[in-house]
């Protein structure tokens, strides 16, 4: 059963979130303090976290760093923020996804949907991909430079596959963004940016003189690495 971890600190949020996740068939604990959010998480790892940012003790975007130290939990944030200078440092922090209040049930339960699947096991006969001392294991979902494991987020994975799986391709923002975020997307052009530029980061990818991803500006985003293994 999926375990959905809920960390706010209104309790008829809570309540709500509990009856429509349980109804679903998914497993819900909640929380109402950031701190309360980083213990739980680090005590029994949920396959899902719904995280608010106006909390109590911590600020939501503080919570989710602490929480990325150490685990790759997807995580959406839900917030009555909505700036895009709020989504970015959310995003920033390691966010996978970022939800408005008030919102709909069913475009929270089909988010919470698209980013499941991004954390789903690959096909075992996936291929493992080298690009010098860049190593990518579709199979395994697990990526190493020079035999040191890199930490992706299950959205920052995403975002990967899509790119390697399709070298060489222009990849348009519309595209990428239904690819990994879900058919629901495709105008969140700052979910791309963000995430491009910490998977650059990761990867050891210079965006000034690009190595691996190649940007084709006001369009998308292009591979373009020769594998060499």
């Amino acid at each position: 059963m999926t375990t959905v971890l809920v960390v706010d600190d209104e309790p008829q949020i809570r309540r709500a979130l509990r009856t429509t996740l349980e109804a679903n068939g998914w497993e819900v604990r909640t929380v109402g303090t950031g701190e309360e959010g980083v213990l739980s998480v680090a005590g029994g790892a949920p396959d899902l976290l719904l995280l608010d940012l106006g909390l109590p003790d911590l600020d939501g975007t503080e919570v989710l760093r602490r929480i990325r130290s150490f685990s790759d939990v997807p995580v959406i944030v839900l917030s009555v923020r909505e700036t895009q200078a709020d989504k970015v440092a959310a995003l920033d922090a390691g966010a996978d996804d970022y939800v408005t209040k008030p919102f709909g049930v069913e475009e929270l339960l089909a988010r919470a949907r698209a980013a499941m699947r991004r954390v789903q096991p690959e096909d075992a006969n996936a291929p493992l991909l080298q690009y010098g001392d860049l190593e990518i294991d579709l199979a395994r979902r697990l990526v190493s430079r020079a035999d040191d494991q890199v930490h992706l987020t299950p959205t920052e994975y995403g975002l990967l596959e899509a790119l390697v799986t399709n070298p060489g391709k222009l990849l348009t923002h519309q595209w990428l963004l239904r690819k990994v975020w879900g058919q629901g997307y495709g105008t969140e052009t700052t979910y791309l940016r963000t995430y491009v530029r910490t998977l650059r980061k990761k990867l050891g990818d210079d965006a000034a003189a690009p190595e691996l991803i190649v940007t084709e500006p006001g369009v998308g985003y292009r591979w373009v690495a020769d594998a060499t293994g």
